[in-house]
Formats: structure tokens, C-alpha cells, sequence
């Protein structure tokens, strides 16, 4: 029987096709299509050039601008000494209007885990979070304003999908942290960004050219951009199984984090409704394939949720999926424990249950630690990422018949 192809969802339904998907799970067309002011980020060199021209400025302004902004991390005209005085306003205007402005900040672990509510210029809200631990600094950014993946123990998926981020917006995430560290604002002293997780609002492969594009920024030596190593850039994926090998052929080896959340197709149907798309053998070799391909090893997320997917039983199951594709080497597992988000009744295993859970993978030789949830006090961490929860009652009633399904599946485990 020849299989009917699916479509590329590491890019955005053509307006006017229809949705390939069972409706009332996914989203993948976002609300909103508006375009952000151009901005410095966003252009090539040659539209930097013409840019310029037309301002009646020399080309070489361009490499003292990227200087400002990636060595610098600065879009302040008063801070450009190197540029003329008659000159510097023209040019912010021109090559940095304002993206992104910071709405509400919060603190947590003594002001060393911040929290920012971004507004972009079309009123859509995004979040981030920035964490120091000793000896390095973790930023977690977004890169679609909401989520289309309907995940329901998350609190982004809630919020259906507004929009894709642009490059300039998702980088803007990063300088403005930079910044911040730079000017000793981040309790620890002044510092900078080491570490990037894709791990905010959204589902970076479905916004698959930007988060690609901004990769290759963070990685590109300054001032081209923020000269991060690739190793220090993690890219998360709820299963875009052929945004996998895209990124794959990608030269830049980011590591890849998968949120699997469930070893058996039948519960990570429901908690994960991509998996309706990409099975989980379909998955799992992709991430096996960009082992193989990158070197890097791939990062298996588990949000741990009380008597749904915390079984050891399906502990034991996920070391089997996993050595049986390419031995216990090539990944490492991180389980979570689940964080509470409004209206979902889900919540936490209990430690001896964790413990458990992570002791039957560890059985098979799989590297595994429990995640830090940093922020979780202030809707922070993992699954927490929602500015607004917008739900209508289609969504809702869809979200409640999933529970019940998901509690029943569960309820079938085999050491229940």
C-alpha cells in the first residue's frame, strides 16, 4: 500500500490550502501574518548597503552598526560615539526600530531567574526567561507568539498559535539579555548569555526558516553575531519529524531536544496531538538520524504528570524505544516534573514515583536527570510560558474530552 505523502510542517499553510490535520488538535496557520518594522537583524548585507545608500551614508556603517548591536548589544544612539553626532539618530531610526518592549518583569531565586512579559508591535505578548546558575547563564526565548501544538498540559498550547516570530524579534530576546547582564542588572554581577533554549512560548520548527536563521546569528562570530557556540544552542521539538532532517542539513550542529512525553503512540496521541503525524518510532529515528549526522547528542524531554505517563512500567518502555534504536549513547533523558497550569487538574508525580520512573531508564543504560524547574513560582518554568490564557469553548470542551481519554488510556497501564 503506497502511503499518501504529509505535508512539510516546518513551514506555514499556504493560505487558501486546506489543513491537512484532524481539526480541533493543531493549529498550524497562525492568526495573525503582520510584518514587523524592517529591521538591522532581518537584512542581508546588500539591503544593508541600499539602506545606507539612500540615507546618503558609506557601506562601511554596516560593520559599525552589527558592531553596536551584536559586540555591544546596544541600539542607543548616545552610545555610538564611533558614528557621527549628526548621524546616529538617523541610523537607530532607520536600522533599529523598537521590536519588542518589556511589558511586566519577574524575579525568583533571588533575582537570579528573570522573567519578562514582552508586547511586540502588533500588541501580541511573548515571554522569556533568563537563568544564572553558577558559572553560566541560561536564556530561554520564543520564537512563535503562542502555540498551535494543543499539547493540554501546557500552558501555551492553550493559547492557539497568534503568530510566527520574526529573526530580529527572537535576536532581540537575546541582546536585550545581554544587555541587561552586561550592565550588572542581573543579580550575580555583569556576565553573559551561554546558554540558549528554544524552550519558550511556541514550537520553533513550525516557525522552521527564522529559528534556523537566528541559529546561525547566534553562532556566527561577532560582530557578524553573538559568536555562541553551536553546542550551547538548543533547538526543541514536540516531533516535526522533517523539520528534524531539515535542521540535520543545516551547518550549524545545535543540539536537538525532542518533548517526547509518552514511549507509546496510543497516550502521546493524546498528550501530543502532532503524534497523530509523526509516530514515535518516526521520531525517534530522526533524532537518531541527527545524532548520526551532528554528533551532538539528542535530549529526550519528559514531563512527568501523576498517574498519566509516570509509570515505571513506562519508564522500562522508553529505554527499550531508545537502546533499540541506536544503543543508550546517543541521547539523554530529562524528565520533569510537571508544573501546575491554570484549569488542567494534572499535576506532579510523587517523588518515589519520579524516582521510580527514572531508575527503569537508567536501567537500560540511558544517561538520565531530572530537569531543574527554576521559575515554577513564577510561571517560569517549563509549560508556564502563557502571558494571556485566551481558551473559547470549542477549545475548551475539546481539551476536556482529551483528559478524559488520556485518563483512561492511562488508567489501562499495565501496573496500574
Amino acid at each position: 500500500m503506497t502511503r499518501t505523502p504529509l505535508p512539510d510542517l516546518s513551514r506555514e499553510v499556504v493560505p487558501g490550502q486546506p489543513v491537512m490535520l484532524a481539526q480541533g488538535e493543531l493549529q498550524m496557520r497562525p492568526r495573525r501574518r503582520g510584518k514587523p518594522p524592517q529591521h538591522f537583524v532581518d537584512m542581508s548585507a546588500d539591503e544593508r548597503k541600499e539602506a545606507l545608500k539612500e540615507l546618503g551614508m558609506p557601506a562601511f556603517r554596516a560593520k559599525q552598526l552589527a558592531r553596536h548591536y551584536y559586540s555591544h548589544y546596544t541600539v542607543d544612539p548616545e552610545a555610538m560615539t564611533d558614528l557621527p553626532a549628526a548621524e546616529r539618530e538617523n541610523l537607530a531610526n532607520r536600522f533599529f526600530p523598537q521590536l519588542v518592549t518589556p511589558v511586566k518583569t519577574q524575579l525568583a531565586d533571588g533575582g537570579k531567574t528573570v522573567k519578562t512579559l514582552w508586547r511586540l508591535f502588533d500588541g501580541a505578548s511573548v515571554e522569556s526567561v533568563l537563568m544564572r546558575y553558577p558559572g553560566r547563564v541560561t536564556l530561554c526565548i520564543s520564537s512563535q507568539a503562542g502555540c498551535g501544538m494543543n499539547c493540554p498540559f501546557c500552558a501555551t498550547g492553550q493559547m492557539g498559535l497568534k503568530r510566527n516570530m520574526s529573526v530580529a524579534e527572537i535576536m532581540e530576546q537575546v541582546r536585550i539579555a545581554n544587555l541587561m547582564l552586561a550592565n550588572g542588572e542581573v543579580a550575580g554581577g555583569p556576565g553573559r548569555v551561554n546558554n540558549i533554549v528554544f524552550m519558550g512560548m511556541g514550537e520553533p520548527l513550525a516557525n522552521y526558516r527564522a529559528v534556523a536563521s537566528a541559529c546561525k546569528l547566534l553562532n556566527a562570530p561577532q560582530p557578524d553575531g553573538f559568536g555562541m557556540s553551536a553546542r550551547h544552542i538548543t533547538v526543541s521539538t514536540v516531533g516535526l519529524a522533517p523539520a528534524i532532517r531539515k535542521l540535520m542539513e543545516e551547518d550549524i550542529p545545535v543540539t536537538l531536544a525532542v518533548s517526547l512525553h509518552a514511549p507509546d503512540d496510543e497516550l502521546r496521541n493524546e498528550l501530543v496531538p502532532i503524534n497523530t503525524r509523526f509516530r514515535v518510532d518516526e521520531v525517534v529515528t530522526a533524532a537518531h538520524d541527527y545524532f548520526l549526522k551532528t554528533g551532538r547528542r539528542v535530549s529526550i524531554e519528559y514531563a512527568l504528570i501523576r498517574d498519566i505517563n509516570d509509570h515505571a512500567w513506562r519508564g522500562d518502555l522508553l529505554g527499550q524505544v531508545l537502546v533499540a534504536k541506536g544503543g543508550a549513547h546517543w541521547v539523554h533523558v530529562n524528565p520533569i516534573p510537571l508544573n501546575p497550569v491554570p484549569g488542567s487538574k494534572w499535576t506532579a508525580s510523587d517523588p518515589e514515583v519520579e524516582q521510580a520512573f527514572v531508575e527503569a531508564v537508567r536501567a537500560h543504560g540511558v544517561s538520565t536527570t531530572i530537569r531543574d524547574t527554576r521559575g515554577s513560582d513564577i510561571d517560569g518554568a517549563c509549560g508556564q510560558l502563557a502571558a494571556t490564557i485566551e481558551e473559547d469553548d470549542n477549545h475548551r470542551q475539546d481539551r476536556d474530552a482529551r483528559v478524559a481519554r488520556v485518563e483512561a488510556i492511562a488508567g489501562d497501564g499495565k501496573d496500574s
